[in-house]
């Protein structure tokens, strides 16, 4: 007999789900957790919202938000870049999830203020991340699943798709470790990306990967998926896309989490290290583009970019949690950041001249933009001229790898020869490149690592009577 019915690998927002649902259809379940228990919880630990679909406001989301107008918002940021059949099942299957996550006691609050203008769309967590997983802990433990912290898997045995049994190791951070196999009729993959794990970052991206910081977890290092990999799942995404938001260059090295994030973008300019402007800042709306920047910033001189405000802009966007570099003059701000003060001054100059300032107004697409620059700004281009002048470093944030397994309706993963396991399941970041083949929604990945979470753990569940068959 196999130690466990469902075995879920992670201890994220999807990992729980999966348990969740997996535990209230009966199955007996085991979550492994390579992190401590204060740590656990993977990036679920750094977020603060959840986009859904729903048909009316119902008092904290401020209005109706269609399937098809969430579609239209994925397909833009990306280009098309999605498996489209289960993008709509995601899309359709978030209209669940406000009802689903608070019955797991999961409560919500109205949205944040400043740039980010989710309250229509997306569904913010009372208390924030933190308090979200603390509340998947207490159901899942109350349903009887077991969680096992500090145990990391360090091997899987497959044999054609068909999983078996892992190997793991407990206390691999410490002293006294031990490792042992353990064994269950069902896999849930639910241990995030790679973006831990600097030395594959740097095989896509080249010796630049060293400067990024890594928003979340240091512990998703991507063991599991190169396990999977080399078990001959097949593979969806570009390893070298992921959700890379620009963030503060004071940030650590890992574990900044949501705070570091700088939402001053689109009110001023951004330079690089040679003090020029590489892209549009007023491209669109900052939940649409965010997460383009950290990808702009990573392609730039030394991997760093700068955000100049003036005093007009300073008080339009969420706090940073370090405050800015401020002077009186652009030359004096210029030699503070390190920048050639004469090529800073001609490229804030040759902006100022551009701007074509009509009604200001950062909640829509305004008529401020820029004339005969290269590259322009569509939107919210107003001079920098008003003293003091701010500004910020920028560095590429990463938050999670988009190169992950491939899976069907089901959550089943797809094997290298296009046949679907009959036991092996994945949800979350590790599955999130058939929906994100690049760019990012604000809010999307909680969506996609609820939605197949709930699908990865009820059919492993529901799958287990098939099992039997088999075995016999």
């Amino acid at each position: 007999m196999s130690d466990y019915d469902v075995m879920v690998a992670g201890g994220g927002n999807a990992a729980l789900c999966a348990a969740i649902a997996a535990a209230k259809e009966g199955a007996r379940v085991c979550v492994l957790e390579a992190a401590p228990k204060v740590w656990r919880g993977g990036n679920t630990r750094h977020t603060r919202n959840c986009r859904v679909a729903h048909d009316e406001g119902n008092g904290i989301l401020t209005g109706p938000y269609p399937v098809d107008e969430f579609m239209d918002d994925l397909l833009r940021v990306t280009g098309g870049d999605t498996d489209e059949e289960l993008a709509r099942l995601t899309l359709e299957k978030s209209k669940e999830l406000w009802d689903f996550l608070e019955a797991q006691g999961v409560r919500f609050q109205p949205s944040l203020g400043g740039t980010l203008s989710l309250g229509r769309t997306n569904a913010f967590f009372l208390g924030g991340g933190r308090s979200m997983l603390n509340a998947l802990y207490l159901t899942a433990e109350s349903a009887g699943v077991e969680v096992r912290y500090d145990t990391r898997i360090t091997g899987v045995k497959v044999e054609d798709g068909f999983f078996l049994s892992a190997t793991a190791e407990e206390n691999w951070d410490g002293e006294n470790s031990r490792t042992y196999d353990i064994s269950a009729r069902t896999f849930v993959a639910a241990a995030g990306g790679f973006e831990a794990n600097l030395d594959w970052l740097e095989e896509a991206w080249g010796p630049a990967a060293q400067n990024f910081l890594i928003r979340g977890t240091p512990y998703n290092t991507g063991g599991v998926l190169r396990m999977l990999m080399d078990a001959g799942v097949e593979t969806v995404a570009d390893p070298k896309q992921c959700h890379a938001v620009a963030i503060d260059g004071r940030a650590p090295k890992f574990d900044g989490g949501i705070v570091t994030r700088l939402d001053c973008v689109p009110f001023g300019v951004v330079l690089n290290a040679e003090g020029q402007r590489f892209y549009d800042e007023g491209e669109d709306f900052w939940p649409k583009r965010y997460a383009i920047w950290g990808r702009l910033v990573a392609d730039q001189p030394d991997q760093i970019g700068h955000v100049i405000i003036d005093a007009k802009s300073i008080d339009l966007f969420m706090p940073s949690v370090f405050p800015p570099e401020q002077a009186e003059t652009l030359e004096e701000l210029s030699e503070k950041i390190g920048l050639d003060p004469a090529t800073v001054g001609k490229t804030i100059a040759e902006f100022n001249a551009a701007c074509r300032v009509g009604t200001f107004d950062h909640t829509i697409h305004d008529d401020c933009t820029t004339v005969g620059l290269d590259p322009p700004k569509s939107h919210w281009a107003r001079p920098i001229d008003t003293p003091p002048f701010y500004a910020y470093s920028l560095r590429p944030g990463i938050t999670f790898t988009y190169l992950g397994v491939k899976v069907n309706r089901d959550a089943r993963m797809v094997m290298e020869d296009g046949t679907a396991s009959p036991n092996l399941f994945a949800a979350g970041e590790i599955m999130a490149g058939n929906i994100l083949g690049r760019g990012y929604l604000a809010g999307i990945g909680m969506t996609i690592g609820s939605v197949f979470g709930r699908i990865a753990g009820e059919t492993a569940a529901k799958s287990l009577r098939n099992l039997e068959e088999v075995a016999r």
